[in-house]
């Protein structure tokens, strides 16, 4: 199997900068990004992938964590883009990657009597159609309709007069982060050169077209130029930002939309099911996360920083004053666990409102050897990278297959399913309990033997990890032998959830988590004492931008650390 270990990062900026001419580069290592890098090599192009930071460390790990259709875009009459992302989540949770993609029941409390369970129970009749002429429906339960006393069976959190019944319908959930860092690893496996921490300062030119790029080694600090016949820009909400560096705005502007989220305790809402709810400018989801709850999310403008968007007490009380209007027992701030924001990349339109403004993608050339992909919906990513790599080929002058992504299972899918039949065994064979085996499972596929492997040679590291029980020491160890995290932050954000998932936001689990990965990663203690530090102060940046009121002052406070 392909590790994304520090050996292997050097050997692909080696390959890349040798002065050969790659088929593609692709500049971004968000789903988009990452899953045009795995469209190129599985078309048999040679590839290139390069990330300014780590991976999916922009809005592919701030997402609501939601493969769906998007069942409020039936709403807005775009019955082809729903179509699009349901067939797209069956393929994900049937076919492509069942070990990360999984079903997750939602209640949908109606309010008024019968006018609205007709139209609410049309559009998800219509939702579960599309899903099934898709021809990727099987797995999910159909809808149901339920009574007020059915609904608060289900949901007894709920208050009584915040519904008169309620639907009751399926749709997919997934890690965000760990789908994305899987679609590199896959695209790695195939033979593409990918490397984070890869900064792309400047374009390469050959008369008028685009020839390259130049990349910043921000672990090394070494300058290389990467030659490639075709440039692909996926980098989301900084696809302006890169297009400033070729001196073009562009075909289209990309705006940015910050939408924040909260984590709480599950026990916190007493329910057996994810909650839809509508709110007077979009939805309200509450969706079921471990043992958590998700609650999200905002819908507003941003304009400042794109690295580090910053949630406000405003836009956290927004939340919880949605949420409440349905609870028995309400949700307060210092029952918040974590609290996450990210940005949406939105093609701009005619509204001044970001939630009307298109989720569906564009695909444009602006110069010769250059594609830029933008817009889009986490759901549909594989879509709008076989659009991206499609019109990469056909400025090679064509040649290339069609895209087979949709036929290549991630790392960790085959043979998953007899791997989970199998988990009491595995437990008993490594000396865990099974419900670390089912956790294992659930986040590296049949991957999970490669964790067994560390656990089986020092049996230390199957133990919880100190200030974040819910993880393995070899989740951390493994995090950055195989999966690519090179900093602190990479592992208690994006490789775990543990930023979010602890009352202390990871303050506790810090350094032994550090002193784990400076075994791999080499670290000195001066470095293991500067990244736990720095994870610090970037916990003590959030929380007080999360006491500002305003988008400014909390953005002032969370640029504090960087």
């Amino acid at each position: 199997m392909t590790a994304l270990s520090p050996q292997a990062r050097t050997r692909a900026l080696d390959a890349m900068g040798d002065g050969r001419e790659l088929d593609v580069v692709v500049v971004g290592g968000g789903v988009v990004g990452a899953g045009a890098a795995l469209d190129a090599v599985t078309r048999g192009l040679s590839v290139g992938l390069l990330e300014a930071r780590d991976w999916a460390s922009g809005t592919s790990s701030r997402s609501s964590k939601l493969i769906h259709g998007g069942l409020r875009y039936l709403e807005m009459l775009d019955f082809a883009l729903v179509r699009e992302a349901l067939r797209e989540r069956g393929l994900l949770l049937q076919r492509l990657a069942p070990h990360l993609v999984r079903p997750v029941p939602f209640l949908y409390p109606l309010q008024h009597h019968a006018w609205e369970r007709v139209y609410a129970g049309a559009g998800v009749l219509l939702y579960d159609t599309l899903s099934s002429s898709s021809g990727h429906s099987r797995g999910l339960p159909r809808h149901r309709h339920l009574t007020r006393r059915g609904a608060l069976r289900v949901a007894p959190g709920l208050r009584k007069d915040s519904l008169v019944g309620a639907l009751r319908y399926y749709d997919a959930q997934v890690d965000d982060a760990r789908f994305t860092e899987f679609l590199v690893r896959t695209a790695a496996g195939y033979g593409a050169h990918v490397a984070s921490r890869a900064s792309v300062t400047g374009f390469l030119r050959e008369g008028d077209r685009i020839a390259g790029v130049r990349v910043r080694d921000e672990e090394h600090g070494r300058e290389i130029e990467v030659r490639a016949r075709q440039v692909i820009n996926a980098t989301g909400v900084w696809t302006d930002d890169t297009q400033a560096l070729v001196g073009e705005r562009g075909q289209f502007h990309v705006r940015a939309s910050k939408g924040i989220h909260l984590v709480v305790p599950r026990d916190r809402i007493r329910s057996s099911t994810g909650l839809i709810l509508r709110t007077e400018k979009s939805v309200l989801f509450v969706i079921p996360w471990g043992r958590h709850w998700i609650i999200g999310t905002t819908d507003t403008d941003w304009h400042l920083d794109k690295a580090h968007p910053a949630a406000t007490r405003k836009d956290i009380d927004y939340l919880l004053e949605h949420v409440n209007k349905v609870l028995v027992n309400p949700v307060t701030r210092e029952d918040v666990q974590g609290v996450y924001a990210g940005l949406r990349p939105l093609l701009a339109g005619e509204s001044e409102s970001t939630s009307k403004l298109s989720r569906e993608h564009v695909v444009g050339s602006p110069s010769p050897g250059l594609v830029v992909v933008a817009g889009g919906k986490f759901t549909t990513y594989r879509v709008m990278a076989a659009d991206a790599v499609d019109a990469a080929v056909d400025g090679m002058g064509g040649g290339a297959p069609r895209s087979v992504t949709d036929k290549i299972p991630l790392l960790g899918a085959d043979g998953f399913a007899a791997r989970w039949n199998q988990r009491r065994q595995l437990a008993t064979k490594h000396g865990l309990h099974v419900a670390r085996v089912e956790h294992l499972l659930s986040r590296y596929g049949t991957l999970a033997d490669e964790v067994f492997d560390l656990i089986d040679m020092d049996h230390k590291l199957g133990e919880p990890l100190e200030g974040a029980d819910d993880y393995l020491c070899a989740e951390v160890v493994y995090a950055a032998s195989h999966e690519g995290a090179l900093r602190l932050e990479d592992v208690l954000t994006r490789r775990t959830r543990i930023s979010i998932e602890v009352f202390d936001r990871g303050d506790t689990a810090a350094r032994p988590a550090a002193e784990l990965m400076a075994g791999v990663l080499g670290w000195s203690p001066e470095r293991v004492d500067q990244e736990v530090e720095h994870y610090h102060a970037r916990v003590r940046a959030e929380r007080a931008s999360q006491e500002q009121q305003d988008d400014e002052s909390a953005d002032a406070e969370r640029l504090k650390v960087t």
